[in-house]
């Protein structure tokens, strides 16, 4: 017996699949339930690679002090000031992964790797059914952009993830997103 439960409808991200397209980017103020905060030592530079190679928007600012960027609903970041004297580390002491859809995936790397040339490691396709993009952003923060794919129930994926408990969710084109059923 398992304690899980779908529930898609809370979320942003829309059902998997070549043909997702991507929520517009919100607006709203909310209590944030999870962000991640990363310390730069040029806020205008970092503001700029997040905005055009993420698709991040500028929510509001306190002049050298923080920025707050956001996409979707839930996908938060806060840019502040790196402390004085202190050096960012090689190897990426974090990472973050946001929700994307499939046709975000290579764009992101696309725009990245205009940005910064070697920031992309690539796009690569997952055991558990997505497709990510690993970017190594300016402040040395590990950044995976992550799209679902379809899930076909008699795929290895699938087997793989009915082995944990998680079952293929049934499709039934009534507004559920196709996420459970």
């Amino acid at each position: 017996m398992s304690d899980f439960f779908h529930a898609f409808e809370m979320s942003p991200v829309p059902a998997p699949g070549p043909d997702a397209v991507a929520p517009e980017p919100f607006r709203g103020i909310y209590g944030m339930p999870a962000f991640v905060t990363i310390p730069t030592s040029d806020l205008a530079a970092s503001t700029d690679f997040w905005v055009r190679g993420f698709g991040f928007f500028e929510l509001f600012g306190i002049p050298g002090r923080m920025v707050h960027l956001r996409r979707w609903a839930f996908q938060d970041v806060l840019l502040v000031p790196a402390e004085a004297g202190s050096t960012q580390p090689q190897t990426p002491a974090m990472s973050v992964s946001f929700a994307c859809v499939l046709s975000e995936a290579d764009q992101v790397a696309e725009a990245c790797r205009g940005l910064v040339a070697d920031s992309v490691t690539g796009v690569r396709d997952t055991p558990w059914n997505t497709r990510d993009v690993e970017v190594i952003t300016p402040e040395r923060a590990r950044v995976v952009f992550t799209a679902a794919k379809r899930l076909d129930p008699d795929s290895r994926e699938a087997r793989d993830l009915e082995s944990v408990g998680i079952t293929a969710p049934k499709t039934t084109g009534d507004g559920d997103h196709g996420a459970h059923g």
